[in-house]
């Protein structure tokens, strides 16, 4: 019996050792079979998850300061500094109400109406005058309001001459607005006044933007071997929802978040991309007030004649071309105005056409161009490299839209790049080691008169509170002023933002509104400096064709002239523009 036990023992100590040799010759194959196994269930799970993340997405607080007081704290100086331009673009709001108001109590572009006021001297308008517009609001029943708060947009144009200028609009803050144009060519010309948004459409814009920071969803994958994940991420994620994985910046210190991933480190990110955007975000009642053809970027029409005809200028202004009239400095002062389609700018600045590829090759002769920012100042280098066929992009093998971009024109020793600003970035698919914040590649810019900085930084913070983008300019500002510092001979440009189609969709996350709010903030931070600004606002709103995201060709050609104009025109002093 003992003798069969030491056999059977025997046996089973052979039958164990084969096996464990087995398995340490095929280890390597049964943990791929393995990881294969886990990554298929696990994508799996990731796939019916990643369907359902509109469904449950983070749930807000509804606290304006939560988002806004993310980052570095504020020095006592940057508070003031903050504080004054919160208060420079309050926005009039209409009075308290216990409910808010039906559709009927609210802006009507049908029922309101603008008249054009006599000239002060004399019974003819002439080159040079300035020409003002009353403007009264109604609403849909007919009756006039009684508060301002409404969103317009004025121009006085001649689409025969391809001439236009956009107005200033003054809200009186009692239902009356005026419009005020400089009279700048001779002949007829039409006056255009459009409702944009309702006061009581601006009160609901206005609570999305402090409340609900969430409306445009960003998503960043993780990816270690077989294994990948999905998670959220933005600049402010509640922290009591899951962990998190904090990306700020380690030099700017701008706020990132994502969600931590279940099963990866927060170190395993591949890439960065826009999620989406968040839907039922106002009421069926609220929606009323962004009705395209209703209330939504809709024209005032006149009472009476919307025409004037504009005679030479009076005799004390004789010989003084309308091309380059200089308005009254108590008047109102656009940057800038379209003659025969072309942008003539207001001031000590004269700019070029640069019609000829040659004309621009000659202009960018040994320089340096480095773009940074959204997708409009991408359209600038896409503009240019089709435009130059001598500039031959360099395939960098980046995503198409997203960039980084090159383009090289070898016999002028022009080099020309294009990159996209730092998150919030609302491209499909950016790399996670393209992520780069402007501030710091400017630190990295050596600098000297052969370098162009151009910059284009405003769509892609229209869904946050203001106080997020004064901080990222403050670190943009800083940058600057360093970059001249230790090259003077630098030039920086600031591309301003631009008006842009709206409907109710869009509205609720990059209105007009929204930009206008942004570009006034932009400007003040930046007057004095030595730096120039393209008026993108301004070359949209006077031109006749309508307005797009990424403006039609002949204005992107118009701001390209203006551009170069800067860059080539050594020795003439150009006026900071506000």
């Amino acid at each position: 019996m003992c003798r069969n036990l030491r056999s059977y023992a025997l046996i089973f100590l052979f039958v164990a050792l084969s096996g464990l040799i087995f398995l340490l010759r095929n280890i390597h194959s049964v943990e791929n079979w393995n990881c294969h196994t886990v990554s298929a269930l696990y994508q799996l799970q990731s796939r019916i998850q990643s369907s359902f993340i509109p469904v449950n997405l983070p749930t807000f607080h509804h606290n304006r300061t939560f988002c806004a007081q993310l980052g570095q704290k504020p020095s006592p100086e940057d508070e003031v500094e903050e504080r004054y331009l919160l208060d420079s673009i309050a926005w009039p709001r209409p009075p308290a109400r216990s409910a808010p108001p039906a559709l009927r109590q609210t802006s009507d572009p049908v029922h309101s109406l603008f008249t054009i006021l006599p000239a002060k001297e004399g019974k003819a308008w002439h080159v040079g005058d300035q020409l003002e517009v009353l403007v009264q609001m109604h609403d849909f029943q007919g009756r006039p309001k009684h508060y301002g708060g409404d969103f317009l947009l004025a121009r006085l144009h001649t689409p025969e001459l391809g001439a236009g200028v956009a107005g200033q609009v003054l809200d009186h803050r009692n239902g009356f607005y005026s419009a005020l144009f400089p009279l700048l060519w001779m002949g007829s010309a039409q006056v255009e006044i459009t409702l944009v948004h309702s006061s009581e459409a601006v009160t609901v814009l206005r609570r999305l933007r402090e409340e609900r920071p969430d409306r445009v969803f960003f998503k960043s994958l993780y990816r270690l071997g077989f294994l990948s994940e999905t998670t959220l991420c933005n600049i402010c994620l509640p922290p009591d929802q899951q962990p998190l994985c904090n990306y700020t910046d380690l030099y700017t210190g701008e706020p990132w978040y994502c969600y931590k991933p279940k099963m990866l480190s927060c170190d395993a990110r591949i890439n960065h991309a826009k999620g989406g955007y968040q839907k039922h975000l106002i009421t069926n009642r609220e929606a009323l007030l962004f009705q395209s053809g209703v209330n939504l970027k809709v024209a005032i029409h006149a009472s009476g004649a919307d025409r004037i005809n504009v005679l030479p200028p009076r005799k004390d202004n004789v010989g003084v071309e309308s091309s380059s009239v200089k308005p009254d400095p108590t008047k109102f002062a656009p940057s800038g105005f379209y003659y025969e389609d072309s942008w003539r700018p207001l001031g000590d600045m004269s700019v070029r056409q640069f019609n000829e590829s040659s004309a621009i090759t000659q202009c960018l002769k040994n320089k340096v161009i480095n773009m940074y920012g959204d997708s409009t100042v991408r359209q600038w280098f896409e503009y240019l490299t089709d435009f130059v066929p001598e500039l031959k992009e360099f395939n960098l093998h980046s995503p198409k839209n997203v960039g980084p971009f090159m383009a090289v024109e070898s016999t002028n020793n022009i080099l020309l790049k294009y990159r996209c600003h730092g998150p919030p970035i609302r491209f499909s698919t950016v790399i996670a080691s393209e992520l780069r914040y402007i501030s710091n590649e400017l630190d990295g810019l050596a600098g000297g008169p052969d370098t162009v900085v151009v910059l284009s930084i405003w769509s892609h913070f229209s869904t946050f509170p203001v106080e997020v983008y004064i901080r990222r300019l403050r670190h943009i500002r800083r940058a600057v002023l360093r970059l001249l510092d230790r090259a003077p001979g630098t030039l920086v440009i600031i591309r301003s933002a631009n008006l842009q189609a709206l409907d109710q969709e869009v509205s609720l996350y990059n209105s007009d509104w929204f930009s206008l709010q942004l570009d006034e903030v932009l400007r003040a931070m930046f007057r004095g400096l030595n730096v120039q600004l393209v008026d993108a606002w301004q070359m949209t709103a006077a031109h006749h064709l309508p307005h797009a995201l990424h403006p039609p060709q002949v204005i992107v050609k118009n701001m390209i002239d203006v551009l170069l104009s800067y860059i080539c025109q050594v020795g003439i002093l150009f006026k900071a523009q506000d």
